[in-house]
């Protein structure tokens, strides 16, 4: 048996690049992180990127028994994802956010960037089916290399959405924040009615 299932590895990766959408995510980062200095808009992108990674690879491991131990279904999980993704982008429609300043690296990092935004109920499900299909130890450490390695493109990704903030400077911020508001807000409706129509199928019972 392999030490290192290399199918397994550019299954998840992919899934997780897809899911996680760095890209996407670069216009509410700026947001989000407006109203701080470069150094902190580094610290917040690092920060997030490990909690995400903390998130997703504690219910890898422990998520199933977690939710079973609780009595949560997984789309009562997405569906408050959802809702506290709702709150945030209505934050940003309004301008909202640019209330958070000194400690606003440490609050956008946990929250909403580190999760859901990251961590949220589609990478945390996908990563906790990676695992389940895992095939033996070797796909086992496929997957945790390819969670680790999605995590830190999308931190390459925020650090070097820096320079982006620079040239567009504060009008252009301010645009990025209402069109992440929008964006982030369709995000979190779709997340919330996702999570409806499994609880309509009878996926959200906990038994």
């Amino acid at each position: 048996m392999s030490w290192f299932d290399v199918a397994a590895f550019t299954t998840t990766f992919v899934t997780l690049v897809v899911i996680l959408d760095p890209p996407g995510a670069i216009p509410i980062f700026l947001a989000l992180t407006g109203p701080l200095t470069q150094k902190q808009k580094v610290a917040a992108a690092r920060r997030a990127s490990l909690v995400a990674l903390g998130v997703i690879a504690s219910f890898a491991v422990f998520g199933q028994r977690i939710l079973d131990y609780l009595h949560i279904s997984l789309p009562a999980l997405q569906a408050s994802g959802g809702l506290l993704l709702l709150i945030v982008a209505l934050q940003l429609l309004t301008g909202a956010e640019s209330e958070q300043h000194a400690d606003a690296g440490v609050n956008v990092a946990l929250v909403p960037l580190g999760t859901p935004l990251l961590a949220g109920p589609g990478a945390i499900v996908a990563t906790m089916l990676a695992v389940q299909d895992a095939d033996g130890t070797g796909g086992v450490v496929a997957v945790g290399t390819a969670l680790v390695a999605a995590l830190l493109l999308v931190f390459l990704v925020f650090r070097f959405a820096l320079p982006l903030a620079r040239v567009l400077k504060d009008s252009g911020i301010v645009l990025l924040s209402r069109i992440a508001g929008l964006l982030l807000s369709a995000i979190a409706v779709q997340m919330v009615a996702d999570a409806v129509t499994a609880f309509v199928r009878g996926a959200g019972a906990t038994g």
